[in-house]
């Protein structure tokens, strides 16, 4: 099986070891949580930690249900504590016990312990839970594979663009590209991959009993991703096809498909006004290979599949990432970090005349200083409008 060295989070593990803070890898079901976490645990003994100095525990291997319990968790992992060496603990999928934070607090405070723990639902990082470990954590989200490290995985000189084609069909799962060469079964393992989602970290955690009112709603997005939301709308549509719903309904679901990472909400920013606007924000998938198996061959919307993926990509890059408004006009994004914000406009081509002024309109709209991109699949040459920069998208995508 090939193993794919996801350096970009390895790097935030390494600059975290031994600091006293304790480690949340968020993020969707099958990402690579735990395949980075054994990445870093073999590298820290490939420079001297010791076996004993390690405790390792995969709530999601039923040889460990026992230590779902809180309470058994925390006297398993006491009892193996080292009173004079640093004892590196990592626990993958820990929401699968109850008062995990209490227990994660307590080996917190204990000396020599340095923590790592995973999770798949955003709900253990809710403001309670925030609260009572407010100051002692940092949270690292971790996204299925970037065009980058899907592309270094495609060693047998294929073309940029014919990768990048592979990448929006057969998703960014990090197991899809061990089956690149037997792409019939790819559809069934994003099916398993999605109905595990739904099952475990929507229905059973919101303990929702409409499944297909849900699944409904998860269509609706996979459709309308790239474009601006309305809860209402989504009531309506649903409504008039004869599944009676209304908005706190559809908020509701909304919100347990966020938690469970299958879906990112994007909110709006008024960047004259500087401020966040409430409503109609806009949503993407966390792979847009879950589009295709939800609405089928339908519908090859190119330019919205470009806009999520530049999204994943600019949550990877950046501390925030926002949708923009100057007048009546819309910025697709704004990528904030400490001191730099950059603006972000995405076409599939602007080739046409016409298409390159409605892209760019918005962007010469800022009056500020801060770098403008214009992000495309047109293969040209690298060009400037006035400050704005026009790049290959999937060139962008790479790095290169």
């Amino acid at each position: 099986m090939q193993i794919i060295k996801r350096e970009y989070y390895l790097e935030k593990l390494r600059n975290l070891r031994d600091k006293q803070i304790i480690k949340i890898l968020t993020g969707v079901r099958r990402c690579g949580k735990s395949t980075l976490l054994q990445m870093f645990i073999d590298e820290i003994k490939s420079q001297g930690v010791n076996e004993d100095e390690i405790i390792s525990i995969n709530l999601e291997d039923y040889e460990n249900i026992s230590l779902r319990n809180p309470d058994t968790l925390h006297r398993y992992i006491s009892s193996m504590l080292s009173k004079d060496k640093m004892t590196y603990i990592f626990i993958d999928e820990i929401q699968h016990v109850e008062r995990y934070a209490d227990v994660i607090d307590s080996l917190f405070i204990k000396p020599n312990t340095d923590i790592y723990v995973t999770g798949s639902n955003a709900y253990m990082l809710s403001s309670e839970i925030a609260t009572l470990l407010s100051g002692r954590y940092v949270e690292i989200k971790v996204t299925p594979l970037s065009f980058k490290e899907y592309a270094s995985a495609c060693n047998d000189h294929t073309s940029l663009q014919d990768i990048y084609i592979d990448y929006v069909s057969y998703g960014s799962f990090p197991y899809i590209v061990n089956l690149r060469d037997n792409k019939t079964v790819i559809s069934d393992y994003i099916e398993g991959i999605y109905n595990t989602i739904v099952m475990k970290d929507v229905i059973q955690r919101g303990h929702f009993n409409d499944s297909v009112t849900l699944e409904s709603v998860i269509k609706f997005v996979a459709d309308n991703i790239g474009n601006i939301f309305s809860t209402k709308k989504v009531a309506d549509t649903l409504s008039s096809y004869g599944r009676k719903t209304d908005v706190k309904t559809v908020e509701k679901y909304l919100k347990a498909l966020t938690e469970s990472f299958i879906i990112y909400k994007v909110p709006r920013y008024n960047i004259k006004g500087r401020q966040l606007l409430k409503t109609l924000e806009k949503y993407y998938l966390v792979d847009v290979a879950l589009r295709k198996y939800l609405l089928g061959t339908k519908t090859t919307d190119v330019g919205h599949i470009l806009e999520n993926v530049v999204y994943l990509e600019l949550l990877r890059r950046h501390k925030q990432v926002y949708i923009g408004k100057v007048d009546t006009l819309e910025i697709d994004f704004i990528a904030t970090d400490e001191n730099q914000i950059t603006y972000y406009q995405v076409s599939a081509s602007v080739r046409d005349e016409n298409t390159l002024k409605r892209e760019l309109a918005p962007l010469k709209a800022i009056k500020d200083s801060y770098p403008k991109f214009l992000l495309t699949l047109d293969d040209d040459p690298e060009e400037d409008y006035e400050g704005i920069k026009k790049l290959n998208a999937v060139k962008w995508l790479s790095g290169s």
